[in-house]
């Protein structure tokens, strides 16, 4: 089985480090002003792989914090991931260009999976898929359309296009700190081969050891936000609970 890690969300919005409740634009909390030093105070606190999202970018379509993510890559010493506006191929290799490891589609994967099959041919495994959903339905366009496509079939979708890392994301879930949506999560690794990461309602190591518990070897691991920036529990426990 692989090592299941932790990846610490920073989510930037107007340039601020934020956290929104259940994806929702007008409900927000601010947790920092400077987006690069929360980068810097996870990997400080042992964080093994960082989760950037551009919310901006996701609900405005455009990519909009490609600066801030290049600042956040040359100030940590450990992979990033990143997405959120990423629809034209410019927008990826900008941020492959600047050393992002891995970058994250969401919207373009529903709207142009052949687009997404190029890019995977060329960049191999720095092509993530990120798998929104609420009710088991996927969301796209910053979470703010529902559509008629099942999160599995997304799923299987996406790995036939030979994406090799899906990030299942609970809407409903997201920023509730309730726990997560194991089912869900559950029901995505048995439909795929490839590597999954849960994201979404983690609260405590509790959870964590939840999906541990799972023993999906493609389960590699959870994005935690809301519970480390309320101090719900720290990246220690979380890291504990993982291994």
């Amino acid at each position: 089985m692989k090592t299941f890690t932790i990846y610490p969300a920073v989510d930037i919005r107007r340039g601020r480090c934020v956290r929104l409740l259940q994806g929702r634009a007008d409900q927000e909390t601010v947790y920092g002003r400077d987006p690069m030093e929360m980068a810097r105070h996870w990997v400080e606190q042992g964080a093994k792989f960082l989760h950037i999202v551009d919310l901006d970018g996701a609900f405005s379509g455009r990519s909009e914090q490609h600066a801030v993510i290049e600042q956040i890559v040359r100030a940590v010493d450990i992979p990033v991931q990143a997405g959120g506006g990423l629809r034209t191929d410019d927008d990826v290799e900008r941020l492959l260009d600047a050393g992002v490891a891995r970058v994250v589609l969401g919207t373009r994967a529903w709207a142009e999976p052949e687009k997404v099959r190029a890019l995977v041919d060329q960049h191999g495994e720095k092509i993530a898929v990120g798998i929104d959903a609420r009710g088991g339905w996927v969301q796209v366009r910053g979470w703010t359309e529902t559509t008629s496509v099942r999160a599995v079939d997304f799923a299987r979708q996406a790995e036939a296009l030979g994406v090799k890392t899906l990030i299942s994301t609970d809407t409903a879930t997201d920023g509730m700190l309730k726990g997560t949506n194991t089912q869900a999560i559950d029901e995505i690794c048995m439909a795929v081969r490839c590597d999954v990461i849960a994201s979404g309602g983690v609260a405590s190591a509790a959870d964590v050891k939840e999906l541990s518990a799972l023993r999906r070897q493609n389960l590699i691991g959870a994005i935690v936000g809301k519970a480390l920036y309320e101090g719900r529990a720290t990246l220690s426990e979380l890291n504990d609970a993982a291994n």
